[in-house]
């Protein structure tokens, strides 16, 4: 069987998915304040990794990016369930978040919370589940 010629749409796919990645990240650490955050910083980069599974065949993006995705998955849940927990060695109820301002040498002052590892936990968790699901469609076809 001939392989189709998608030129166009592998060049447009390449620049997508950097676009695309950028603003997941940016939607992931502007969740602290603003609307964003892990659950859709993890969709955003599945979307992208979703675009490169249909631009290019599974397994050759499956050779550049060898992840276990329900691995993923499980880090993810861990480091949300640990980090909810931690509030709970200091008296304090589950998910309780702590934050503290620290002056770093680019930034400034910069505030650091532990909402922000529950949200890398949560981000985790959703790039796994959704690609977990999207690569096991794939396969039956």
């Amino acid at each position: 069987m001939k392989e189709p010629n998608d030129i166009i749409l592998r060049g447009v796919t390449k620049v997508a998915v950097v676009i695309i990645f950028t603003f997941a990240i940016n939607l992931f650490f502007s969740g602290h304040h603003n609307p964003g955050g892990g659950f859709i910083g993890g969709l955003g980069f599945a979307a992208a990794l979703t675009l490169l599974f249909l631009s290019y065949d599974v397994e050759s993006v499956k050779a550049n990016f060898p992840v276990d995705f329900k691995v993923v998955t499980s880090i993810g849940v861990l480091i949300a369930v640990f980090t909810g927990l931690g509030g709970v060695f200091f008296n304090e109820p589950f998910l309780t978040q702590a934050f503290q301002y620290f002056d770093l040498p680019i930034f400034g002052k910069t505030e650091l919370a532990t909402a922000v590892l529950f949200d890398i936990g949560v981000a985790f968790a959703v790039i796994g589940t959704a690609m977990t699901i999207i690569l096991t469609i794939s396969e039956d076809r």
